[in-house]
Order: C-alpha cells, then sequence, then structure tokens
C-alpha cells in the first residue's frame, strides 16, 4: 500500500510568493478557489486551510499587493475574490528572483562535498 505523502510546511514568506503567482496566473479568485488549485497543483502535500491562508490573505491586501471585492459564487453565494494588483505584479517579479536566488543558494549549499 503506497504511504501518503506529510504535508509540507511552507517557509515564511512562500505563501505570499505562491498565492501572487496563483493570482497572476488564474486572475481574481476566492480564497477556497485558490487553496483548491494550489492543492491540485501540488498533488496535495500542501497543508492550506482558510486558518493558513486567510492571514497571507489579509498580508497581501494591506501591502496593496492584492485587492479582494466581494462578488457571488457559482453557487450564488456571497466570496471575496482577490486579484493582482500592478505592485502586486511587480512585487511578484522581485520575490520570485529573490526565490531563486535562495533556493540556487541552499542547492548549491546541499550539494557541497565535505
Amino acid at each position: 500500500m503506497k504511504q501518503k505523502p506529510r504535508p509540507v510546511e511552507l517557509l515564511q514568506g512562500t505563501l505570499d510568493l505562491i498565492v501572487l503567482r496563483a493570482l497572476w496566473t488564474l486572475g481574481p479568485q476566492h480564497s477556497y478557489g485558490i487553496t483548491e488549485r494550489l492543492e491540485r497543483i501540488s498533488e496535495h502535500p500542501l497543508a492550506l486551510n482558510q486558518g493558513t491562508l486567510h492571514p497571507a490573505l489579509v498580508r497581501l491586501e494591506r501591502k496593496r499587493w492584492i485587492k479582494g471585492s466581494w462578488q457571488r459564487t457559482e453557487r450564488h453565494r456571497n466570496a471575496k475574490y482577490y486579484a493582482i494588483t500592478a505592485s502586486g505584479t511587480r512585487a511578484l517579479e522581485r520575490e520570485t528572483a529573490r526565490w531563486r536566488r535562495l533556493a540556487g543558494l541552499v542547492e548549491k549549499l546541499l550539494g557541497h562535498p565535505r
């Protein structure tokens, strides 16, 4: 029997980057849509829930990197949809470059022989 992979805990700051990228790619989404999409893409090892995602959305909105507006869902419920802003797109570019530099450095250090 194949063992289910353990959930992956995200490093501080990476959720913001991932949410910005999802909104840039998918367009406006409500929090459940963001969670569902990220879990599907990651094949479910991300331990995301509303308690994890909501603070990130509030933080990104406070920075004005995303903007939320209330709309009706496909099921005729009210939900706050989030969209990336122009400053959020610029932040996504900067943070992606920063993440890639950091990931490259960590990979280099982990691969360095004794």
